[in-house]
């Protein structure tokens, strides 16, 4: 692609294909993105470690097989996976220069990641009425950790995607908002696959 031509996608409405990396400012973006996500891979990791070792350390808490109730937590589960298929419905419509299409999409992404937040804290209320809190034993210490460093990674991922939905709303879309949208879409699934682990080790295997 010429530098005119990407110079003429930055100011008008239709961009070429897979804009997020016709340029090599939105190139570098995307790779930073996935280094980013190389690191919290490895604090995770760390995290899930910590968890398992601590599970046991109750005290004279709530069990794992006391507290969770897997039904509210399989919807949780539910409401986080569609919300990543509407993320992927939404970088489609961009790359079809469907912006209408793509915030749509965008925004039921942002409306559910609020959805799946609402039920966390709920389910942490409930959790602190039984006795289980993040002072009160290892495991209360470790849980909370680990829900709270992914339930502040999903709080940050409907704040960013709200903010670039507003910033296309006052000035339209361009060749420079593209790998944003894009790279917004990849952490999403990134905080998605770690939600799928939690659900099967913490939830699911602490119900064994």
């Amino acid at each position: 692609m010429s530098t005119a031509e990407l110079e003429q996608a930055k100011t008008s409405a239709k961009l070429p294909p897979h804009p997020e990396r016709a340029t090599m400012e939105g190139r570098n973006k995307i790779l930073g993105l996935w280094l980013f996500i190389g690191a919290e891979t490895v604090m995770f990791a760390c995290f899930f470690g910590t968890y398992l070792a601590l599970k046991g350390s109750n005290l004279d808490g709530p069990t794992t097989q006391e507290l969770y109730q897997i039904p509210m937590v399989a919807i949780s589960t539910l409401i986080l996976l569609v919300s990543s298929l509407t993320s992927v419905l939404g970088v489609l419509g961009m790359h079809q220069n469907n912006y209408k299409k793509m915030m749509l999409w965008f925004g039921v992404t942002v409306l559910l990641g609020f959805s799946f937040l609402g039920l966390e804290i709920y389910e942490f209320v409930e959790y602190v009425h039984a006795g289980h809190t993040f002072a009160g034993s290892a495991f209360g210490s470790a849980f909370y950790t680990l829900l709270g460093t992914h339930g502040a990674h999903v709080l940050f991922g409907v704040l960013w995607i709200s903010g670039l939905l507003v910033q296309v709303w006052r000035r339209g879309m361009s060749l420079d908002m593209a790998p944003k949208f894009f790279s917004a879409s990849l952490y999403w699934h990134f905080i998605d696959v770690i939600w799928v682990f939690i659900f099967t080790v913490v939830y699911l295997m602490g119900k064994v």
